[in-house]
């Protein structure tokens, strides 16, 4: 039997400005775009890996669910959402022209890889490590 990660969920307050910091800083092909009933989701990531889907806190949750996590998001509460890419400098670069917010530039660490971190719009923490 295998088992694997298919979708992570994202809130995020802003959709739009979520899938320019996804796609166009980080580089995240877009899978999916679907609306309904007002709301948005945006699955990002490559077909047949891991894909993240951005939403807003209310997308399919009671309204009380989504006030909840409209709250956590407004506080940046989430993360960190952990990428990896075989040239942290050029997505680094990347992500700073497309004005990312950046948390720690690329060091090496002491477990292993060497990383960065930014916030996206909407205050989650996201990091994108590259492997010796």
């Amino acid at each position: 039997m295998r088992i694997s990660l298919q979708y992570s969920p994202i809130p995020v307050s802003d959709p739009e400005a979520a899938l320019a910091f996804y796609r166009d800083a980080l580089g995240l092909p877009v899978a999916q775009d679907v609306s309904s009933g007002g709301h948005r989701w945006i699955t990002l990531g490559d077909a047949g890996g891991a894909q993240i889907v951005l939403s807003d806190p209310h997308a399919g949750r009671s309204p009380a669910d989504g006030e909840a996590l409209e709250e956590l998001v407004v506080k940046g509460t989430f993360g960190p959402w952990v990428f990896a890419t075989d040239d942290l400098e050029a997505l680094f670069d990347r992500a700073v022209a497309a004005g990312a917010e950046v948390v720690s530039e690329p060091a090496d660490q002491p477990w292993g890889p060497r990383d960065a971190a930014f916030r996206d719009p909407s205050g989650n923490v996201v990091r994108v490590l590259q492997q010796p």
